[in-house]
């Protein structure tokens, strides 16, 4: 066990009380096994997180961007540090699978759509509801080809932010 611990200190810095005590090597390895250990907890947690993501997922990945980089640069102990990503990473898992099959809870946690264009007439009140300027809209129908809010059968806000749109 101590040449374990021996072997660790040695490549990772296991002992380090502060970044000023690694060199470029630990630094250099510590990123390493962080990236292949992110890469295995991606894969445990589904990567869905990483896509177009709602509020609930963009928050998981700066905080495990932010943990992990403590891992790495030695201002928070490395194995602590894992855990704690991987312990997002499992919440976020139960959450997901939970707002799955209950959709009060999606809302809640993740948010919902709004329609902002029906039947090719623009709903101001749900813009300003979603704070959302008309120029905004503009421009996210031009993203899509579209010159015209009168072309337009359903336009929504969905919950990751992105519109979507049902052309007449």
């Amino acid at each position: 066990m101590e040449a374990i611990e021996h072997a660790l200190d040695v490549l990772i810095g296991w002992s380090a009380d502060k970044a000023n005590d690694l060199n470029t090597f630990q630094v250099s390895l510590r990123a390493v096994v962080v990236y292949f250990v992110l890469i295995a907890y991606i894969r445990f947690g589904k990567k869905r997180f990483l896509s177009e993501a709602t509020a609930f997922d963009a928050i998981l990945a700066y905080m495990i961007g932010s943990i992990a980089s403590r891992a790495i640069s030695g201002t928070a102990p490395f194995f602590a540090s894992l855990a704690g990503t991987f312990v997002l990473i499992l919440v976020h898992w139960i959450i997901s699978y939970l707002t799955r099959d209950w959709p009060s809870l999606g809302a809640l946690i993740k948010g919902h759509d709004t329609i902002l264009i029906r039947k090719g007439r623009i709903d101001r009140r749900a813009l300003a509801k979603a704070h959302m300027a008309i120029d905004d809209l503009k421009e996210d129908l031009r993203q899509h080809g579209i010159e015209d809010a009168s072309k337009v059968k359903e336009a929504r806000l969905e919950r990751n932010g992105k519109l979507s749109i049902i052309e007449k």
